[in-house]
């Protein structure tokens, strides 16, 4: 994950498509000294889990 991007993303004015392993999810929260990001499913409305370098962590 790179969590500049992730941060740019989400102060975006404008909608941008993310997906992780091919399902779209919405990036609620980067936390750069961490270099993780909370991100929600919106298909199905719940916590997607905690995005890191290495995926993602229950």
């Amino acid at each position: 994950m790179d969590a500049q991007r992730a941060q740019e993303i989400t102060n975006s004015p404008i909608m941008v498509n993310v997906t992780y392993n091919g399902s779209p999810v919405y990036i609620e929260h980067v936390d750069r000294e961490k270099q993780i990001a909370t991100v929600l499913s919106p298909l199905t409305n719940s916590d997607g889990g905690i995005l890191t370098d290495n995926g993602v962590a229950a």
